[in-house]
């Protein structure tokens, strides 16, 4: 059975990409759950996950205790990958280890936009498979969940969901909770990617599938079976409006979901899935699809120094706008050639997001919100933006203890 039920209209906020909190009965738990508003991962870090050894990559990606490329085998019809989230989460409803599952369906009027759901049938997650783009209130589904009496619960959710999930934990009740967490890339209005989708091809509506990859390419198929690879220098960025992507998802803290059990994503993984097992209860949900899911270790090449530091060039001439590749269009083809064969790929691919990601976080903020950022940016983003002479400057780190 899939619920959809119709959530409670938004408090107004300032920054927010409508997680669902501001929707429920107690809209002041904004203030407590927030992650654009004082995050504090090293105590929820260590409330989800204990105390995690780390290494050379903790601080890229959060707090993990395995790291796999991986495949759901056969992969799932229907799924942006292979289908290994959703599996994750059919499998523990099969089991009987969750009442339901809380994640996001596409609209009914829109492929697109995406609808938060609350599902109790394994077979129904099928319907979850694919890439939505849209703000999704998926924890105000949270009552509608208690409200029935479910206290095992598993939660499919982007980053600034599952800080905000985690946040409000202690107070749900629950007795079990299972977090499968993907990561975020860059997120923007439903009306903004149909925008988007216009740009990239004369007939939009036939477009069923997008999808960023790891080889510097976006990958579209269509209604009749058609494929498409679209270099990245070569996609309309200049054709965008400057705040295509907001404040807050420019600004994003968390590109990896450092608090869900389990992250599933795509960046390091070499165009297979890349897993990272944060607990024990990620690793049991692992473990539980047995030999369906193929596990290897994730390779790495490349060196990503250069291109981080040409981003950073970027996006800081972009003046608050999206960062704009200003290279002649004869240059193009050949850099698009060059780009998935001598670029970083593997985890260095996934090391260099994750540094532009927090350059572009400090660099928007202090052009935009500076008043928010003793705040908002927590030490591993400083710590990782700093490489790139991105430095705090007075007034904008909280003081110790503060």
């Amino acid at each position: 059975m899939i619920l959809t039920p119709e959530p409670g209209p938004a408090a107004p906020r300032g920054l927010c990409t409508d997680c669902g909190v501001s929707r429920m009965r107690d809209a002041k738990a904004c203030g407590r759950a927030c992650q654009f508003i004082a995050p504090d991962y090293p105590r929820l870090e260590r409330a989800a996950h204990g105390e995690v050894p780390p290494d050379e990559d903790t601080r890229f990606f959060g707090p993990y205790r395995a790291m796999y490329r991986a495949e759901l085998v056969p992969a799932a019809p229907g799924a942006q990958w292979t289908g290994l989230t959703t599996a994750l989460a059919a499998d523990l409803l099969d089991k009987g280890q969750v009442e339901a599952v809380l994640t996001v369906v596409p609209d009914p009027e829109d492929r697109w936009r995406p609808r938060p759901a609350l599902i109790t049938d394994a077979a129904d997650l099928a319907q979850a498979r694919g890439m939505r783009m849209g703000y999704a209130p998926l924890l105000a589904l949270l009552e509608e969940a208690t409200a029935q009496g479910m206290t095992r619960l598993a939660v499919i959710g982007i980053p600034c969901q599952i800080y905000a999930l985690r946040a409000l934990e202690a107070e749900l009740g629950l007795d079990r909770l299972y977090v499968i967490g993907t990561p975020c890339s860059d997120n923007t209005t439903t009306e903004n990617f149909h925008q988007f989708l216009a740009l990239l091809d004369e007939d939009p509506g036939s477009i069923t599938y997008l999808e960023f990859r790891a080889d510097y390419r976006v990958e579209l198929r269509y209604a009749d079976g058609r494929q498409r690879l679209i270099p990245f220098l070569k996609l309309p960025i200049s054709d965008l409006p400057q705040d295509f992507f907001p404040l807050t998802c420019r600004t994003c803290v968390d590109y990896t979901n450092r608090l869900a059990d389990i992250t599933v994503g795509y960046m390091g993984g070499q165009g297979d899935q890349w897993v990272l097992v944060r607990n024990a209860r990620g690793a049991e949900m692992l473990a539980g699809l047995g030999d369906r899911v193929r596990l290897e270790a994730p390779g790495s090449a490349g060196r990503r120094a250069a291109a981080v530091k040409g981003f950073v060039a970027n996006t800081a001439a972009a003046a608050g706008g999206l960062p704009l590749r200003r290279m002649p269009e004869w240059l193009r083809p050949i850099v698009s050639w060059l780009q998935p064969r001598v670029g970083p790929r593997g985890l260095e691919f996934a090391r260099a997001r994750v540094e532009m990601k927090a350059a572009e976080t400090v660099l928007h903020l202090r052009r935009a919100a500076p008043a928010r950022m003793k705040n908002m940016i927590p030490a591993h983003v400083w710590a990782l933006a700093a490489q790139y002479g991105l430095t705090p400057k007075p007034g904008e780190t909280s003081p110790p203890g503060e």
